[in-house]
């Protein structure tokens, strides 16, 4: 028998699988495929103050080993999601549930994180500070140390729930925008979100996406994800979920030996709408194969030889 269970920022999970915000909405479509009760939890859509319709189309390309994306946060608005998503969630999903918020001002992610403070479904929120795929808000906080301790150190004071911060990689040092997330309060940190990138459509000569730039995912990032949870776990001392093109239980094997005490799963519910649960049937029998009893033992596991 092997343990799954790990403690994210006080709050329990049965294992460490959550599917990521962006490609499990308000997790209704997921609920008709299977029973969701058997994730660690989900992290439902980014949600902002007012209902967004997102960006124009075509708003998806493919790439090799990964996909990008500018869909530009379409959410039907913090109001909406409190009185139809939330008790929709609260009828399939009887575990906590992750809130991912985003926001263009520092006043839009207070408001929000204020209003979900009183919700019994939410477990934790994650403050999206990282969104490539939006002008004028997301990632513009995100990749200045001021400003990410800006929004951190605001939210921390309206929000009794254990505080998430979503980091981007598209940063010059993601160590620096962890510890000033850190000094502000945060409980914990998410990374990575997607990273920025394009494609050119040859017959046209133009960007295939609409917004010319969107937010590079699936496994093609799992290496740049891997080394910036690492270097992260290095520097701060508050509990990290790893994210980006995890699509098997080897891969969160290897997520929490770089530190990671949860792992989101995004870009494969997209391949499959059953990727987070047969990574959870998979997990019990890759970590007896590596002689591993408890995920817990593991966690930051890959930094014990820089000390022996």
């Amino acid at each position: 028998m092997v343990n799954t269970a790990v403690d994210l920022c006080g709050i329990r999970l049965s294992n460490p699988v959550i599917a990521a915000s962006g490609t499990f909405g308000y997790g209704e479509d997921f609920a008709r495929l299977y029973d969701l009760n058997c994730l660690g939890s989900f992290s439902f859509k980014g949600t902002t103050r007012e209902p967004r319709e997102g960006n124009r189309t075509p708003r998806i390309a493919d790439c090799p080993a990964g996909m990008l994306n500018a869909v530009g946060l379409q959410n039907p608005g913090i109001d909406k999601v409190i009185s139809e998503e939330l008790p929709k969630i609260a009828s399939f999903f009887k575990k906590p549930v992750m809130a991912n918020v985003s926001g263009f001002s520092v006043d839009e992610y207070v408001a929000i994180c204020e209003a979900l403070d009183s919700q019994p479904q939410v477990g934790w929120v994650e403050v999206n500070i990282s969104c490539p795929n939006v002008h004028g808000g997301g990632m513009a906080f995100g990749t200045s140390c001021a400003g990410a301790a800006e929004v951190t150190r605001a939210v921390r004071k309206v929000t009794t729930k254990p505080l998430i911060v979503k980091l981007s990689p598209n940063v010059t040092d993601i160590t620096e925008v962890a510890r000033a997330c850190e000094g502000e309060g945060a409980d914990g940190l998410s990374l990575i979100n997607t990273l920025l990138g394009m494609r050119l459509d040859l017959k046209t000569r133009r960007p295939v996406l609409r917004n010319t730039t969107g937010g590079l995912s699936g496994p093609a990032v799992f290496p740049v994800a891997l080394r910036m949870v690492y270097q992260v776990y290095e520097t701060v001392g508050i509990p990290l979920v790893g994210i980006g093109g995890i699509s098997s239980a080897r891969d969160v094997l290897e997520m929490m030996l770089a530190g990671a005490t949860a792992v989101q799963v995004g870009s494969a519910n997209l391949v499959s709408p059953f990727a987070c649960p047969d990574i959870i049937a998979a997990l019990p029998g890759v970590m007896a194969e590596y002689g591993i009893k408890d995920l817990n033992d593991i966690i930051g596991g890959a930094h014990a030889w820089e000390r022996m």
